[in-house]
């Protein structure tokens, strides 16, 4: 079970994923052949499988062959792309030319955003205390918080099934800020499902 380092490793983890400058060393093309070939295939059973391998392959050098680190690197990048969403939103909420009901959906799906960011939080957390004595009850806290972030979203998501919210863009022009909103929402969505899923691979192998 490799957990030992956790915490040391996945506040590296963290670190690269905001500075977003990771890339992947040249020097060692049959490792990193290898690297990548283990998330392909941990991505291959989850529900979105190129968006997992994309948004993961970067950190290939990072987290090797490391199911502890390839979860907790999920789980990094789907919070600032929580983040990001969350701040998305709430700048198109400015917009000019939305209706109150518009505003309050976008309002209502900014605060949902943010119960999502603390969850992913706290489970990035509990997986810093991940240890071999509470491997199970570690897992099934990370899962409880992340599930919880995932119904969140879908939430943020439904608030929008009957808006055609609709404001003028920086050039004047029509734009459809529902297709914005949901887009944003629906790509963090999979994002958390695949995080999920691989959460569940590690719990499941150990």
């Amino acid at each position: 079970m490799e957990i030992i380092s956790y915490r040391h490793l996945m506040t590296s983890t963290l670190v690269i994923i905001l500075a977003s400058s990771f890339t992947i060393h040249s020097s060692q093309p049959k490792q990193v052949s290898y690297q990548v070939e283990f998330i392909r295939t941990s991505c291959s059973s989850t529900t979105y499988p190129r968006l997992c391998f994309n948004s993961l392959v970067k950190h290939a050098y990072l987290i090797q062959s490391n199911r502890v680190l390839l979860t907790g690197t999920a789980l990094n990048v789907t919070l600032a792309s929580a983040k990001s969403t969350s701040a998305v939103i709430s700048t198109l909420s400015k917009s000019r030319g939305l209706k109150p009901r518009e505003v309050a959906a976008m309002s209502d799906c900014v605060e949902e955003l943010s119960d999502t960011v603390d969850e992913l939080r706290r489970s990035i957390d509990e997986m810093s205390h991940l240890r071999t004595s509470n491997f199970e009850l570690t897992m099934s806290d990370v899962q409880t918080w992340v599930s919880a972030a995932l119904t969140d979203e879908s939430t943020c998501t439904d608030g929008f099934q009957e808006t055609a919210a609709r404001a003028l863009d920086n050039n004047n022009n029509n734009g459809d800020i529902k297709t914005v909103v949901r887009g944003k929402i629906v790509q963090l969505a999979q994002l958390t499902s695949n995080a999920l899923a691989l959460i569940n691979q590690l719990a499941s192998h150990g």
